[in-house]
């Protein structure tokens, strides 16, 4: 049978992957091994496949074949991954199910991140109960990463372990653990599913940047192009994003409808407006980009992220930014991004507690990730606007300790140093904003992202006695 007629009959109309198709001959084959009848699947190159076991009947025409093995599948063009049934450490096998409960709502997780090329269960569970070889992993399920772990449940606790592979070269991408009690065994399961997902893509994103950089400049596609650009957008500060931008403009001429490209344009013209003279054909930009982020990426939740960012940002539509951050959340409900981006939008707001509550889910789902500065300067301006002085300045030092380079980290330290009375270290941090942007003033910077008008009172205060320009 062909190709396209086995594709027809596998999935009717719908458009997939070519190498779905070889994924699931591979399943077939291994799971035809194990009665010693791996070569009765012939494949037939450049055509398709052919059945020469006993017993069967082809009006297939006869053709010269080569060689009974599948070779090493094409990677796709975008990062895969494929998650392994976790290992069942219990002693228990009841608790089997609990282990692939969760290794499912992983993959359905993953699943739903629109870069990212996630082989399905049915495939990666054909290796359940057997002693495996990344590698060897990655070449026959055609996939870069390779996610494995373990469960072990005894009492009234959980412990996970989660790590995620390079099938290429064996080099460990990203490594955790998760200790819980079990009280309700399903919402735990979610749970644990969920904070591996939202750890695993930044992680997953990183190891793709690294592995782009070291591509031929000539060689590089829209997809490439945009990860390239990743950490200088992730910067926040004019100079890197303003290198960004060429790389994602180049992008956009490649693929005008790439959704993520767009959106990360709109977060640099967002940086552009704010710390480059608040100029309107930056915040307009920005707005553009975003329009069109959510036009091209209603399935994408990084897309509409930072689309639903510059329009609550830039567009002062907080109304519409959420709309945007709740579509995103339906699409991948481990998107930290989302909540640590909703997070700076609430606190200019005035909403601080849930501020700080959007704030500290994005951190656990993502602990390390690039925008932790952003939660954290969230955290710091609402517990400012309690008075909570304190923890104000501990998430603000924080922040800085994530972003040394941001200026506006600086401004949530200065203010929380000289609410504290500490003004000496106060005008040492206002120094520094000035340092890395040289024409902040507080009163347009509020202006610029709509500040609530409590928090421009409380904060305004604290960085006039800290010694910066209104």
């Amino acid at each position: 049978m062909s190709k396209d007629a086995l594709v027809e009959a596998g999935w009717g109309g719908l458009a997939v992957a070519d190498n779905n198709l070889t994924v699931q001959i591979a399943a077939l084959r291994r799971v035809l091994a194990e009665a010693d009848a791996e070569s009765w699947i012939e494949t037939i190159p450049r055509r398709g496949y052919r059945y020469v076991g006993p017993a069967a009947v082809t009006n297939v025409a006869d053709t010269a074949t080569a060689g009974h093995a599948a070779s090493a599948l094409t990677l796709p063009d975008r990062p895969s991954i494929a998650v392994l049934p976790f290992s069942n450490l219990s002693g228990d096998p009841d608790q089997e199910y609990f282990a692939d409960g969760m290794v499912d709502d992983i993959i359905t997780g993953l699943a739903r991140i629109k870069w990212l090329f996630v082989i399905a269960r049915n495939s990666t569970f054909a290796y359940k109960g057997r002693a495996v070889d990344v590698k060897q992993i990655g070449r026959e399920l055609g996939v870069r990463y390779v996610l494995e772990g373990s469960v072990r449940r005894a009492g009234g606790s959980v412990r996970v372990i989660g790590q995620m592979i390079d099938a290429s070269s064996g080099a460990h991408v990203w490594a955790e653990r998760y200790e819980r009690s079990s009280e309700d065994i399903f919402v735990l399961q979610d749970e644990i599913a969920r904070s591996l997902v939202g750890a695993i893509a930044p992680s997953v994103r990183k190891a793709e940047i690294e592995r782009v950089w070291r591509k031929r400049p000539d060689s590089l596609n829209a997809y490439d192009l945009v990860l390239q650009a990743q950490s200088d957008v992730d910067s926040g500060m004019p100079e890197q994003v303003t290198r960004a931008l060429a790389l994602l403009e180049r992008a956009i001429v490649l693929e005008p409808a790439y959704a993520l490209a767009h959106g990360n344009a709109a977060m640099c013209h967002h940086c552009l407006f704010l710390r480059a003279g608040l100029q309107q054909a930056n915040r307009a930009a920005s707005i553009r980009h975003a329009r069109c982020a959510i036009l091209h990426g209603q399935d994408d939740a990084a897309a509409l992220t930072l689309a639903g960012f510059s329009i609550g940002m830039d567009g002062h539509d907080r109304g519409a930014a959420f709309a945007a951050l709740e579509a995103a959340l339906a699409v991948s409900p481990s998107s930290a991004l989302t909540y640590i981006l909703g997070s700076v939008i609430l606190g200019w707001g005035g909403d601080a507690e849930r501020a700080i509550e959007w704030s500290e889910l994005g951190m656990r789902l993502s602990p390390f990730d690039p925008w932790a500065f952003a939660a954290f300067d969230a955290q710091a301006m609402s517990h400012l606007l309690r008075g909570r002085y304190d923890e104000s300045c501990r998430a603000a030092y924080k922040s800085v300790q994530a972003n040394p380079a941001h200026s506006i980290t600086y401004v949530q330290l200065a203010a929380a140093l000289a609410k504290l009375g500490r003004l000496d270290e106060a005008r040492a941090a206002a120094a520094r904003v000035l340092e890395l942007q040289p024409s902040f003033r507080y009163g347009r910077q509020f202006a610029g992202v709509n500040c609530a008008p409590e928090l421009a009172s409380a904060l305004g205060g604290a960085l006039r006695d800290a010694g910066l320009p209104e």
